[in-house]
């Protein structure tokens, strides 16, 4: 199949060639069809499948098609990174169709936001918002959505986790109920299931390789306790031949003081985190994409809202909650059929955590010795208790238990 199977508007057509897409992904092929035929859907698939694509291409040939200069379609998102991400794509996608889109989003400077207001008062084609920002855009009496034809939301399950369930809703009440709404999610759960029960009519569902990493990522796993992580960060960082490298620890506190290690080590990296002003946040992914910065540490808001490819190490500091984090996390390597390497450290307190794992993903880790010259590092009295029950798997041994 190609694109030309799907009757696009010409110029649509012109616009993926010049982006360089040839063969529509497999979640392309399966929802870009529903789409065209005006149906609601609820799609499940990870990042890097294609997903942004399968919901931007049948709405633009829609909105190409009707030739009505008017706010026809709203794309939320979780965070301002993929909100740019996604306005960057329409940019490239439509750019012979003559639809227009602004990302909106919080943050940045009072100028920032008379930029969005006059473009939402220019009548674009397109909003691609985080939720907070496009309620105040709302509620000021600005921006009116009388006209819209398509909602999509983006990243649902992630939205839900950073507590925008409430927002949504109130968005929604300002909508049409007349309109086609895609609901894209990279997991399931029950929550997201009685979400589309609210918003959705009828929809179609599709699953897209639930929860499995890339087969060309090299998992691997540490056993240490807190005392040794840095250090061995340190080694790893140094001694490895990565170009391009991403940390992820589960707090931004986290994320500011290994920042601050690696710097006095001489390493080059930046922290990304939600304390930074806009511009600092674009300068940073700017400066990675363009592999002038070889190392950044940021948390799991990062890993759904960087999309870079050439990176050939993730580095787990901390092992995150959600099994289905961790995919996320080290599907920032190994993209478009590329190689990687997806290294976690792990603690006695995360023995749960990576069992979780395991089972999402269906096979062990590779367990990894921790050097010789580490393992002479104690832990601190807070790590150490007698009264430990004792662990699945011995600490710093290289042998998986028999079955």
């Amino acid at each position: 199949m190609t694109f030309q199977d799907f009757n696009f508007n010409e110029h649509l057509l012109e616009g993926i060639s010049s982006m360089g897409y040839t063969t529509p992904t497999p979640i392309q092929e399966m929802a870009i069809p529903i789409i065209l035929n005006g149906q609601d859907i609820i799609a499940c698939a990870q990042t890097g499948t294609g997903k942004t694509g399968a919901y931007l291409l049948p709405v633009i040939d829609h909105i190409s098609k009707n030739k009505k200069h008017q706010i026809s379609t709203l794309i939320l998102a979780p965070t301002r990174e993929l909100a740019q991400q996604i306005d960057q794509q329409v940019e490239g996608l439509a750019y012979f169709t003559g639809i227009s889109s602004i990302a909106v989003f919080g943050g940045g400077d009072g100028m920032a936001y008379e930029q969005q207001r006059r473009g939402i008062q220019n009548n674009v084609d397109m909003i691609i918002a985080t939720p907070g920002r496009l309620i105040a855009h709302l509620t000021s009496g600005v921006l009116k959505l009388n006209h819209l034809t398509h909602l999509i939301l983006d990243e649902a399950d992630r939205m839900l986790d950073m507590g925008f369930s409430d927002d949504i809703m109130k968005i929604i009440s300002y909508l049409p109920k007349n309109r086609q709404t895609l609901l894209f999610s990279a997991t399931m759960p029950g929550r997201i299931r009685s979400l589309a029960k609210t918003v959705l009519n009828n929809p179609q569902q599709i699953n897209i390789a639930l929860s499995q990493p890339a087969v060309g990522i090299d998992q691997q796993i540490y056993r240490v306790h807190d005392q040794q992580k840095t250090p061995l960060l340190l080694m790893l960082l140094k001694n490895g031949s990565f170009a391009s490298t991403i940390i992820f620890a589960s707090r931004k506190e986290i994320v500011k003081a290994l920042a601050k290690e690696l710097k006095a080590a001489h390493i080059n990296v930046s922290a990304f985190h939600s304390d930074l002003e806009q511009k600092e946040r674009e300068d940073i992914l700017l400066n990675f994409k363009n592999k002038q910065l070889p190392v950044i540490i940021g948390t799991d808001a990062l890993s759904r809202g960087i999309d870079v490819e050439g990176i050939d190490l993730v580095m787990n500091y901390d092992v995150p909650g959600d099994p289905e984090d961790y995919i996320h996390r080290i599907g920032r390597t190994a993209r478009a059929e590329t190689t990687g390497t997806a290294i976690t450290f792990v603690n006695h307190r995360d023995e749960r955590k990576l069992k979780s794992i395991e089972i999402l993903i269906d096979k062990p880790i590779r367990l990894i010795d921790v050097p010789d010259e580490l393992k002479a590092i104690q832990p601190s009295k807070q790590e150490h208790s007698p009264n430990k029950r004792p662990q699945r798997r011995q600490w710093g041994n290289k042998n998986k238990p028999k079955k």
